[in-house]
């Protein structure tokens, strides 16, 4: 029994021994001739323990294993490549990585069959080794000399691109290195979307669908950035060196971060067809830098057969009416939609026979993008256009408009269905089964009962209507404001409270500004969109905006009309009007602000937007900051207006894309990159016009006197530091009574938020405690931009200093630093949505 004992210890302390020998090759980051991984065991990336590699699962349910590599360094599991993505394992444990005798690194199953290779033909098998690089690449290299590589997994890539990886073209053996989509969230087997180099060699890259077709280019290469995407000449090139390379053997595209130790970012070619740059931030996750196609419903084919993509929404995929998922749990939770969406009942016309009576019909849906391949019909009418398409049991849509009548068969694809503001939409006539039209209200001309019917109940609804909003208006009384809520005010109201728009206040791009009374003698603003296109847009954005957020220092929307074609707003009336006519040289009547006040409207400013960006269910980056959209009321408390061109993020993302907004003179510079922006591009130009609260004056361009003057935020940021020049920076007219401790801080904190690189830029949240006083504002550095032009001895005349006591005279000063930057914006229109 003693002997049995010992025996089973023995064997333990083997096993033991055994298994931590083992899973120290794992750890030392190589693999020898002969050596192998399975089950939890794993290599550790060489050098600092960037990466690590060893078996995965790719759902919290799947029975599936694969080999792959992922971040150690990171909160959240992200594989960046794949070994046997189309060829999954069933048991981690009786399978192996292992490095053969002959060289090849090979997966094998439980069962002994060989899963994966790395198909090497002639190798020195006695020296060579595997190793996982700090770099995320996979390689075989000779043990003599670390530098001879005979495989690498950066030659494979499979839908991650990682910084030193190359994708191009060999010419020599025609294989393309090139970017494939996972099926599915949980499954990594190639999808539909890849990136590629054109083999055909045009020096461009394509995003192709199911390898057929090619529906984005980055356009052809120029010598130093891709024609299509400009984005690379601006903000990416202080973070990274581009390299195209063409010879004899290949074409390829590659990439490096200046500081990869501090920056962590990958491309990724999605599943959903978009290929993304993503960059890793601590706290927030995986941060959207750069994508294209910029509008997901672009990508080719994205919702499958049958299925219709919302641009505005987060899950932009959905079938049509009287069409359900093919795969439902595909469709419905692993972002999956190829698979597209099939009938619920099958049309009439099938079975060449009407069921109970009822015959095919069609519904139509409104403001659509028509799907492609259509077909054209030699018709006259939209009756006759409709009969073609019920006549032919192979047609499921049709249009007509004033190119003709088209007709489809076959599968819809590249469905869209644009929102009520958006212009090029067309009507589309969806073919739908006899059944599914009691259940769905179709309309076809052969059913005259039906259209009789739909009629009927259309004059009832509107009787109905039309008494309630009677027996309202007797309750109410016209328009009667309700504290919180608000108030649909029809145009003959606003007609009233305005006496016919007599009084106006001011002007934007988006039509007129005019003073009213409501019936309860309170004073409000109307404003009257008269751009009809984008005015309607803003006008949707400003009511879902600010409908529902209140704040001291917001404004407050009262109330708006939507009336046929009119469409008003209607805001508390601010006495004071709005910053700049107190601001700046030249405003009749206007009141000179004392330095208190410009102090408590950048404090007050500052806290709008904090609870815009941080506290609101939403995140709304304002895009247009300016001292004309900052409200005063009668105690000269600031108020953040006009949110027409704001952007709701979800608070899942801390990034967005949308088209370039703003106004010239305020616009971060990732704007004009293409990137997608943060709530620090709303900081940037509240950090200008921070400048102009300090100085009285605008920041470029020609005073209101007409004297020349040049880029202030540039000359201002060189005073910050130099002991007696900070009062220079102040506006003469206040003949220098100000608290000089909250002047310097006020331009210090100006000057951080105008930094070139948005992550050095603070949050409107440590703004506010900045300008508090409970955080302490360190010394600025000059903006990188404006150490550029520096370098380059550029010269430019800065504000003129004028005293009080001599208003009419002027003296230039001169610095010989300035903002490429600026420039830039110089060159651009004022820009909005």
């Amino acid at each position: 029994m003693g002997a049995t004992k010992f025996f089973h210890s023995l064997l333990f302390l083997f096993l033991s021994f055994s298994l931590t020998t083992h899973l120290s090759i794992g750890a030392a980051g190589t693999l020898s001739v002969g050596e192998s991984i399975s089950g939890n065991q794993t290599i550790v990336s060489e050098g600092a323990g960037i990466f690590e590699l060893g078996f995965f699962s790719s759902g919290n349910n799947s029975q599936n294993y694969y080999i792959g590599i992922w971040y150690t360094q990171i909160s959240s599991i992200t594989y960046v490549w794949v070994a046997n993505r189309d060829k999954p394992l069933s048991d981690k444990y009786s399978s192996q990585l292992k490095l053969l005798e002959d060289g090849n690194l090979v997966i094998i199953d439980s069962s002994k069959t060989l899963i994966w290779s790395t198909n090497l033909t002639s190798t020195s098998s006695n020296s060579t080794e595997v190793t996982l690089l700090d770099s995320g690449n996979l390689v075989l290299r000779n043990v003599l000399n670390s530098s001879d590589l005979i495989w690498e997994s950066f030659d494979h890539p499979t839908d991650t691109w990682l910084p030193g990886g190359k994708l191009g073209h060999n010419k020599l053996t025609n294989e393309s290195q090139r970017l494939i989509s996972w099926k599915s969230s949980e499954d990594p087997a190639p999808g539909l979307f890849s990136l590629e180099l054109d083999p055909a060699g045009t020096n461009q890259y394509f995003i192709v669908w199911n390898e057929s077709v090619k529906y984005w280019t980055s356009g052809t290469w120029n010598g130093k950035i891709f024609r299509l995407v400009p984005e690379m000449t601006s903000n990416t090139a202080y973070m990274f060196t581009f390299a195209y390379v063409s010879n004899q053997k290949e074409n390829y595209f590659t990439y490096n971060l200046y500081n990869s130790s501090s920056i962590i970012t990958r491309f990724v070619m999605n599943m959903d067809g978009q290929i993304n740059q993503l960059v890793w931030l601590e706290g927030l996750g995986w941060s959207l830098f750069w994508a294209q196609p910029r509008q997901q419903c672009d990508v080719y084919a994205l919702c499958g057969a049958f299925g219709t993509c919302y641009p505005q929404s987060l899950i932009p995929c959905a079938c049509l009416q009287g069409f359900n998922p093919l795969y439902e749990t595909n469709y419905s939770n692993l972002s999956d939609w190829s698979g597209g969406c099939v009938r619920d009942i099958q049309l009439q016309c099938v079975n060449n026979a009407s069921v109970n009576g009822e015959t095919d019909g069609f519904k139509m849906m409104s403001n659509m993008t028509l799907p492609i391949n259509a077909q054209s019909v030699a018709v006259g009418s939209a009756q006759a256009c409709e009969s073609a398409c019920l006549n032919n049991c192979s047609c499921n849509a049709y249009a007509y408009n004033t190119s003709g009548c088209f007709v489809w068969e076959g599968d819809l694809l590249n469905l869209e269905q644009l929102s009520a503001g958006d212009t090029g939409g067309q009507d589309l006539y969806l073919k739908l089964a006899g059944a599914a039209g009691n259940n769905q209200g179709l309309a076809t001309g052969a059913i005259v009962g039906a259209v009789s019917g739909v009629l009927a109940a259309g004059l009832l609804g509107l009787l109905v209507l039309l008494i309630w909003k009677r027996q309202r208006r007797k309750l109410a009384g016209p328009s009667k404001v309700v504290e919180g809520y608000m108030v649909p005010f029809s145009y003959k109201d606003l007609q009233i409270a305005t006496k016919n728009f007599s009084e106006k206040l001011g002007e934007g791009g988006f039509g007129s500004v005019f003073k009213g009374t409501l019936p309860d003698l309170s004073v409000v603003a109307v404003k009257k969109l008269e751009a009809l296109n984008q005015g309607e847009k803003q006008f949707r954005t400003e009511v879902s905006t600010i409908g529902t957020i209140q704040h001291v220092n917001l404004v407050r929307l009262r109330g708006f009309c939507s009336q046929g074609t009119n469409r008003l707003l209607v805001y508390d009336f601010m006495p004071k009007s709005s910053l700049d006519s107190h601001l700046f040289y030249g405003e009749k009547g206007s009141e000179v602000l004392d330095w208190k006040t410009r102090y408590q409207i950048a404090l007050g400013t500052a806290r709008g937007l904090a609870y815009l960006h941080e506290s609101c269910r939403e995140c709304i980056i304002h895009c247009d900051i300016k001292p004309e959209n900052i409200l005063l009321d009668a105690e000269f408390c600031p108020k953040v207006a006009d949110f027409g061109l704001a952007k709701l993020v979800g608070r899942e993302f801390s990034r967005v894309l949308t088209t370039m907004r703003g106004t010239r003179g305020y616009i971060a510079p990732e704007w004009l990159s293409g990137v997608a922006i943060t709530t620090k591009a709303d900081v940037y130009s509240y950090g200008m016009m921070l400048f102009e609260l300090i100085s009285g004056r605008r920041n470029s361009g020609k005073s209101d006197y007409g004297e020349k003057v040049g880029f202030f935020p540039t000359w201002a940021a060189s005073k910050i530091n130099e002991d007696g020049e900070i009062l220079s920076i102040l506006d003469y007219r206040l003949e220098g009574n100000a608290d000089l401790a909250e002047l310097i801080r006020v331009c210090k904190v100006a000057s951080w938020c105008i930094q070139d690189d948005e992550v050095d830029r603070p949050s409107m949240g440590l703004v506010v405690q900045m300008l508090e006083g409970t955080v302490e504002v360190s010394p600025p550095p000059i903006p990188r931009t404006l150490r550029v032009l520096e370098e380059n001895h550029e010269h430019i005349v800065f504000f003129s200093e004028i005293s009080s006591k001599q208003s009419s005279q002027t003296r230039s000063t001169t610095s010989s630093i300035s903002s490429p930057s600026r420039s830039t914006m110089e060159s651009t229109n004022s820009i909005s949505c």
